[in-house]
C-alpha cells in the first residue's frame, strides 16, 4: 500500500506545478516550500514542534524556514496551494486521474475515517482538513493523510528502538546500499553528524566497517516490519474486495507517476524504484 500511497503523494515535492503554486502564495525557495505546505495542516506552528514530527531533518534546516513561512503566507492559504499544485500535476501526469478518484477517495477516506489518530499528529491535522471539491485534489489530500499516518507510526518506531534523526538515515542507507549524500545532504546533516551518527551505531554493534551487521539487519527489519502493522490498522475496516480495488486503482496511479520521470531514483523520500 505504501508504494501506492507514496508516488501519489510525492509529486508534491517533485512536480513543477507544486513548485509553481507555491512560489504563487508566497514560499521563498524550496525548502520553505516544503516545511511550510507539509506543516500548514497544524497552523503556525514553531520549528521545534516541526523538528521533532519531521524527526530526520537537522533542526537548524527547519529553522531556516520556520516560523519565517507564516510571514509570508497563512497556513490555510499555503494548504489550498499544495493541494491545487499537486492537482494539477497529477492531471497533466495521469489524464485519466479524476475517473479513478470518483471510486478511490470513498475507499480511502473510509480508511482515514477509521483510523486512531492517537499519537499520530501529522496524520490528525491532514485529517481535520476539509475535503475538496475537487476529486483529484481530494484523491491526493487523502493519499497524503494516510501517508502521514504511516509516517507518525514510522518515526514511534524508529525512536522506540533509540534511534535518533541522523542515525536512521545512516541505517537506512547502509542497509538499502543507497549512497548516503542522497539523504545526508537533503536532511542537513553535515559530513561530521553523519561519521559521528555512524560511530554511534558502530558501537552498537549494528554497523561494520565493511557495513550493516547483522544485528543491525534485524532492527531495521524489526523497525519495518512495526511501521507496517501500526500503518495496516488503519486499513482493517476496509473488506477484502475493498483492499483489492483500493491497491488496483492507486497502484496504476502510482505506477503512471513513477513511470513519468516526475520522482528521481535514488531519491531522498526513501522509494524503491518500480519493479
Amino acid at each position: 500500500m505504501w508504494r501506492c500511497l507514496e508516488p501519489v503523494h510525492a509529486v508534491t515535492y517533485f512536480a513543477p506545478e507544486c513548485r509553481h503554486q507555491l512560489d504563487v502564495v508566497g514560499m521563498r525557495g524550496f525548502w520553505m516550500g516544503y516545511f511550510g505546505a507539509r506543516a500548514a495542516p497544524l497552523g503556525a506552528v514553531g520549528p521545534g514542534a516541526v523538528s521533532a514530527m519531521f524527526f530526520n531533518f537537522h533542526p537548524s534546516m527547519v529553522r531556516r524556514s520556520i516560523p519565517d513561512a507564516w510571514g509570508y503566507a497563512i497556513p490555510a492559504s499555503i494548504v489550498r496551494a499544495r493541494g491545487l499544485g499537486a492537482a494539477q500535476a497529477l492531471v497533466r501526469i495521469c489524464p485519466d486521474v479524476g475517473e479513478q478518484a470518483s471510486s478511490l477517495v470513498p475507499l480511502l477516506q473510509g480508511a482515514i475515517d477509521g483510523a486512531d489518530g492517537s499519537g499520530r499528529p501529522l496524520f490528525s491535522a491532514n485529517r481535520d482538513l476539509e475535503r475538496a471539491d475537487d476529486p483529484v485534489d481530494a484523491l491526493w489530500q487523502a493519499c497524503t493523510a494516510l501517508r502521514e499516518h504511516r509516517g507518525d507510526g514510522h518515526v514511534a518506531a524508529l525512536t522506540g528502538a533509540g534511534l535518533d534523526g541522523c542515525e536512521a538515515l545512516v541505517l537506512f542507507a547502509r542497509s538499502e546500499g543507497v549512497p548516503g549524500a542522497v539523504f545526508r545532504d537533503n536532511r542537513g546533516w553535515s559530513t561530521d553528524d553523519w561519521e559521528a551518527a555512524r560511530s554511534r551505531l558502530e558501537r552498537r554493534g549494528l554497523l561494520t566497517a565493511e557495513g550493516i551487521s547483522a544485528a543491525g539487519s534485524a532492527l531495521r527489519q524489526s523497525i519495518e516490519e512495526l511501521t507496517d502493522e501500526l500503518a495496516a490498522a488503519a486499513f482493517s475496516v476496509l473488506g477484502p474486495d475493498e483492499r483489492s480495488t483500493l491497491l488496483r486503482g492507486l497502484g496504476s496511479v502510482a505506477a503512471t507517476v513513477t513511470g513519468a520521470d516526475v520522482v528521481p531514483f535514488p531519491n531522498p523520500i526513501g522509494l524503491p524504484p518500480p519493479e
